[in-house]
């Protein structure tokens, strides 16, 4: 039992805790979170945190967490913060915010968790978007690792909110008082999508909700006696947070982190602990975390003289459009290491449903179908072009209470394998945007959540196509900005992220496709000559004239989770932020 992780010298903090325990599962049927994480701190099990090499400096077992947790709310309460107020915490991954998530929930109060600042364009940016979540929220406190002091403090003093380091917190009284009697339907906390930038939508999230979908986890991936969780996910995102801070607590699962930063630094230490793990390995990345560690192996000796992922039972994805062609790029990597494919979980979700939607059967793997393009987008398909096709990869069945329903744009329901919104409904649906009544009337009619992204359902499996917002109309069709965006991939010297394709209004009113591609190279005569590359091999492929603008690298700009945000590109670009390289006609 147990893994050989880290230092495991004297200190009882330098042991990891043990992946095993004889304390019986139960997969999250708990009626508040406090009720798990008292269950969770009977046992063993526990949080482990390394250093970006790998190595263990800080295991912290669930009975340690719980204890600093209800000092946490103790001080909480001394402050006069009442039941309903809001703390919004930066979420770094580390034992000082979980003791302040789980302490703000024994106390009644909401945790707001919020970004660190390293998916942001700089100081500015990052104040900016902490300030308009704080005006959102309304806390009564913004508390900080006390490194970020004065970018926080910034962010702090700008949206009115007192700031305070954790550290400073830690050191006030924590007297005894009475903790607050969670009820099932009370908000446990508030998620901030990692979208929101200029009008924030916080999600209210419930007791019930929470613990409904940390139980359709456990059931849907199976969970084992033998099952290790391995993270480097941020706690800010509704994956890192939920699915790899709070289910492995309520389903009673030891988990191994990584700093975000550390995972972007070395890449490869995240299977470096999935390799050390002598238990069974599940662990979640977006599509770009496994192309980063795929092509970082490329110029490396074989994967087999450093790793060893045979024990690696379930490797989720999700977060972002999953690409067959990544997947396939990992396992061409990784097979001699003993990974194998059939680990992949595919999986659907978002913060409005807690997070889980759908998630593949353990064991199935990545199933794709191709699709014609013309059925993607709706429209009828051109007798003088070849048909074109797009994988799309099968995101599993919905999880446990939870319906899912394909509906055109007047609501009706549409049959087996026809391509409209994803609406769902179950018990882990939020309540609604805090605050923001209109903003929820738009997306929730009769308990019923109209998610904004497009697929179909195809014998009780759910496929995504897209969001239904990021859609390019011109002359009345449909266009996918994927199907752009892939198309310049195809040419030597792209990779995902590198482009943005979006719809803007040219002079004459006439809706075009633009697409800013980040180019890395200084020769102003080799630039002209990748933007017609790139023109014409655009047009290739969907058979439209496009605005072709080469930016700077890193110009695009990305969500809080690494994301590509067309959206926030788009609007950079319209309002002369964002300026391309200029190249002679």
């Amino acid at each position: 039992m147990g893994i050989a992780l880290g230092q495991t010298g004297s200190e009882p903090h330098k042991v990891p805790t043990p992946t095993e325990c004889a304390l019986p599962r139960r997969l999250s049927d708990f009626t508040t979170v406090g009720d798990a994480l008292d269950y969770a701190a009977q046992g063993q099990r526990g949080l482990n945190f390394h250093d970006a090499r790998g190595t263990l400096v800080r295991s912290y077992p669930y009975a340690a967490l719980r204890e600093d947790a209800l000092a946490m709310a103790r001080r909480l309460i001394a402050r006069g913060i009442a039941p309903g107020e809001r703390v919004a915490l930066i979420a770094e991954t580390g034992p000082d915010f979980a003791a302040l998530f789980y302490g703000a929930i024994y106390a009644g109060v909401w945790p707001v968790p919020l970004p660190l600042p390293t998916s942001f364009g700089g100081r500015e940016g990052y104040v900016e978007q902490i300030r308009v979540q704080l005006a959102s929220s309304e806390p009564r406190l913004l508390i900080f690792p006390p490194e970020l002091a004065e970018m926080a403090g910034d962010a702090a003093r700008a949206g009115g909110v007192e700031g305070l380091d954790w550290a400073s917190l830690a050191a006030e009284p924590a007297p005894e008082a009475p903790l607050f009697a969670a009820q099932p339907d009370d908000i446990a906390y508030l998620q901030y999508s990692s979208g929101s930038t200029r009008f924030p939508h916080g999600v209210a999230i419930t007791h019930r909700a929470l613990l409904n979908n940390l139980s359709a986890h456990g059931h849907a991936m199976a969970l084992l006696s033998s099952d290790r969780c391995i993270s480097w996910l941020p706690w800010y995102h509704d994956m890192g947070l939920v699915g790899c801070m709070l289910s492995p607590m309520a389903n009673q699962l030891s988990v191994d982190y990584l700093k975000t930063e550390d995972f972007a630094r070395r890449p490869l230490a995240w299977l470096d602990l999935i390799t050390r793990n002598q238990g069974t390995s599940v662990s979640y990345s977006p599509t770009f975390g496994y192309d980063i560690c795929a092509r970082r192996m490329s110029s490396q000796t074989k994967a087999a003289d450093r790793f060893d992922l045979s024990r690696w039972r379930l490797a989720g994805n999700g977060a972002d459009m999953i690409r067959p062609d990544v997947m396939q790029a990992f396992v061409d990597a990784f097979a001699s290491a003993g990974f194998d494919a059939h680990a992949f979980l595919p999986s659907y979700g978002l913060a409005e449903a807690t997070l889980a939607v759908s998630i593949m059967p353990p064991g199935e793997g990545i199933r794709v179908e191709l699709v014609e393009e013309t059925q993607l987008s709706g429209n009828v398909a051109r007798q003088d072009r070849p048909q074109r096709y797009r994988a799309i990869v099968n995101c599993g069945k919905p999880v446990k209470d939870m319906e899912v329903q394909i509906r055109d744009e007047d609501g009706e329901a549409l049959g087996e394998r026809q391509i409209g919104k994803i609406w769902c409904r179950g018990p882990s649906i939020m309540t609604g945007y805090f605050r923001d009544p209109e903003a929820t009337a738009a997306c929730m009619v009769d308990g019923w959540l109209d998610t904004g992204d497009m697929g179909y359902l195809s014998d009780g499996y759910v496929f995504i196509v897209g969001r239904a917002k990021d859609m390019i109309i011109v002359n009345g069709k449909n266009h996918w900005p994927q199907d752009i965006e892939w198309a310049v991939e195809q040419l030597p010297g792209f990779k995902a992220g590198d482009i943005a394709a979006f719809a803007i209004t040219t002079p004459g009113g006439e809706e075009t496709p633009a697409v800013l591609v980040q180019c890395r190279t200084s020769d102003e005569g080799e630039r002209s000559r990748l933007r017609d590359e790139i023109r014409e091999r655009v047009k290739a492929v969907t058979g439209m004239n496009c605005v072709i603008e080469l930016v700077p690298p890193r110009t695009l700009p990305r969500t809080s989770s690494g994301k590509l945000s067309r959206a926030k590109a788009r609007n950079l670009y319209l309002n002369g932020e964002i300026k391309p390289y200029a190249i002679a006609a």
